[in-house]
């Protein structure tokens, strides 16, 4: 029974992903990226070093992800900025990691903060108009 209720878990999880839309899937790449990131920071707190690069690297990742779905040809300087900023984030991360700085995650977490309540304003805009 218990491996039957897994499965179902599994399967909803996967359609909970493959249904969203891309709206929705960015949002959840915000949330994804600031929860590995406080987790990092967490770690280094707890001077636990293999967890504090696992979760880094899974920030950098969700990152990365949200870089490669810019539209740079036609989201023109909006998608420039947010790559930048992009950019930014991973380099603070990448110090961060290799200083075991947690002021650096608290900054890269800031910066996702304020792009996941932009991100959610766009949504609840666009959903009203």
């Amino acid at each position: 029974m218990a491996l039957q209720n897994m499965s179902a878990y599994q399967s909803y999880q996967k359609n909970k992903y493959e249904t969203a839309s891309p709206h929705r899937l960015t949002l959840m790449l915000y949330n994804g990226a600031v929860q590995f990131a406080s987790r990092a920071e967490q770690s280094i707190e707890e001077g636990n070093v293999a967890d504090t690069n696992k979760y880094i690297q899974k920030t950098q990742d969700i990152v990365y992800e949200l870089m490669t779905s810019l539209n740079e040809r036609d989201g023109g300087e909006l998608a420039q900025n947010l790559k930048n900023i992009y950019l930014y984030i991973i380099d603070r991360l990448v110090q961060a990691n290799m200083h075991k700085d947690k002021s650096l995650i608290a900054e890269a977490i800031v910066i996702l903060k304020e792009l996941q309540s932009a991100w959610e304003q766009i949504g609840k805009e666009v959903s009203l108009g």
